[in-house]
């Protein structure tokens, strides 16, 4: 191959580059990393072929840039690749069956642990198992059952390792849980799930590189190219680095580092000393984004204005005193990151908007984009317009509504539900989002979100449909505007000479497909720094 020669040649596809105003191209080279070159004649880039060329001819293929999930949790689909899979139960006896046969195989006083992309709802009895029943399926292993990022059910051997009695103090933005009688059932919410996760030792590094190999390219085969992951410890990072290291990695990843259950400046001081060392900015496939605080709780533990519907007297979690969370931002910012803050009841979102307004106020010249609100979930005209006054991005994750309205409507009622991730106003007003999935409580996908966002169906229904937006508009927030919020503007988003070759190919286009087709729609190739990562 000469100097000149590329690597890798499409031709024949309808490629279309998200660069504003250009029609679809017909050919594209790539050398290494980088996108070479593009032709709107599919033969216009023939003289680039070389002996070590590969050429893919894609006749009726469609190809677009690979897109981004911006909020994700890929080292949660890592660790759950495994774990007990209870998100394939229908019943809770089959829940309890899955775990009793893993106890079958798991030496005595070991851990076991679950999956956590799974809903109550979804089983036959619609609620979650208690302690008691946990009790059922082992009482000689430590069982600790995950549902997202915000609930834990443990049977009592783990309550008792954990020390956990009627007597604990609850912590401060957290749930132990009780039944009608008064007695622990299990369950911990927010800021209680230290009590236990502390004592869950982490998988060994083989296993945790294995699991991050086969979850990266699950992301990878819906077409994602890049993952925002918004709960990374600092183990979960050096994790990370040893799976980039081994060329495990088929997505790109943009960490943010969790500051979850912590509660003073102080602790964040000493979370942002061990991050010093990770100021790399230069590699394009790992690096971290900032810092990860939670401001309310999740589906049964956001703030709200208004009182829950399924609970007069309850109106969400604030996980942060105001104060604290304006110093503990502060301190971030002041050593150069970015922080990304999750707000998902109407009541968290004015007070997280509150939060950043005195934090800008007091750091003048801050970039843009230092500062981004998670989620926004309730997020109503005027948040939304002071939110763009201020110049605070902000996230949003359709596949989280669509799986879990029906829970949601249990606690805040429909016409609230009905409001969540109002994409279509957060656009009219100029707003800088992007999209995501919030895996494991929404479905990761990049059709999966886009079929979301351009028709606001759920499993119970359309919620919302004057939040709707258009096809073009939700692929532009996982790829132009997704690359914008990671900071990688000049690198990814569009297909052009010089950037990165990430990319997918479709079969067909996925702007005309049905709906119901679109939803499930998967790329058959994606390719990321001109690597094939999907076969």
């Amino acid at each position: 191959m000469t100097d000149h020669g590329a690597d890798l040649v499409i031709r024949d596809g309808a490629i279309h580059t998200r660069v504003p105003g250009q029609a679809p191209q017909r050919a594209l080279a790539v050398r290494g990393d980088r996108v070479m070159a593009l032709s709107p004649d599919p033969h216009g880039l023939d003289h680039l072929v070389g002996e070590r060329t590969t050429v893919r001819e894609l006749t009726g293929a469609t190809v677009l840039p690979a897109f981004d999930d911006t909020h994700t949790h890929l080292i949660y689909a890592a660790l759950g690749a495994h774990d007990v899979p209870v998100h394939q139960a229908h019943d809770i006896p089959e829940f309890l069956d899955l775990i009793r046969q893993r106890a079958k195989a798991t030496p005595e006083g070991e851990w076991i642990r679950t999956t956590t992309n799974w809903q109550e709802l979804n089983l036959a009895e619609r609620r979650m198992p208690t302690a008691a029943e946990l009790d059922q399926a082992t009482d000689r292993h430590p069982v600790l059952v995950k549902r997202g990022g915000h609930n834990d059910v443990v049977n009592n051997y783990a309550l008792r390792m954990a020390g956990i009695t009627e007597d604990t103090p609850v912590p401060p933005g957290g749930v132990i849980g009780r039944d009608a009688d008064g007695r622990l059932d299990g369950r911990l919410i927010d800021n209680a799930l230290g009590l236990v996760e502390r004592l869950v030792p982490a998988p060994d590094r083989a296993q945790r590189i294995e699991g991050l190999r086969l979850a990266s390219a699950q992301y990878a085969a819906t077409g994602i190219g890049t993952v925002r992951d918004c709960a990374v410890s600092p183990e979960d990072y050096a994790v990370l680095l040893a799976a980039r290291d081994a060329g495990a990695l088929s997505t790109r990843v943009r960490a943010l580092i969790s500051a979850l259950g912590m509660t003073g400046a102080a602790q964040v001081e000493d979370l942002l000393d061990v991050m010093e060392e990770w100021r790399d900015t230069s590699d394009a496939w790992l690096r971290v984004w900032g810092v990860k605080f939670g401001l309310d709780g999740g589906l049964e533990a956001g703030a709200t204005e208004e009182p829950y519907a399924c609970d007069h007297a309850f109106s969400g979690t604030l996980i942060w005193e105001p104060d604290a969370l304006v110093d503990a931002v502060e301190a971030v910012v002041r050593r150069g990151w970015r922080v990304g803050t999750h707000a998902y009841g109407d009541r968290a979102v004015r007070t997280l908007l509150d939060v950043y307004e005195q934090v800008l106020a007091r750091n003048a010249g801050l970039p843009a984009g230092t500062l981004v609100m998670e989620h926004g979930g309730l997020a109503g005209p005027e948040q939304r317009a002071r939110a763009v006054e201020l110049g605070i991005p902000v996230t949003i994750q359709q596949p989280l509504l669509h799986d879990t309205a029906e829970v949601e409507e249990g606690f805040w009622g429909p016409e609230r539900v009905a409001r969540l991730f109002p994409a279509r106003g957060w656009i009219d007003l100029g707003a800088q989002v992007s999209a995501g999935s919030d895996f494991p409580v929404g479905q990761f996908g990049a059709m999966r979100s886009v079929h979301g966002m351009t028709t606001r169906q759920t499993v119970i229904g359309v919620k919302g449909p004057e939040h709707a937006i258009s096809y073009d508009e939700a692929v532009t927030l996982h790829t132009v505007d997704a690359a914008r919020l990671c900071g990688d503007q000049d690198l990814r988003g569009t297909l052009a000479p010089g950037r990165l070759a990430d990319l997918t190919v479709w079969d067909r286009d996925p702007a005309d497909c049905p709906s119901d087709t679109l939803r499930d729609l998967d790329p058959v190739h994606t390719i990321v720094g001109g690597r094939l990562v999907t076969r």
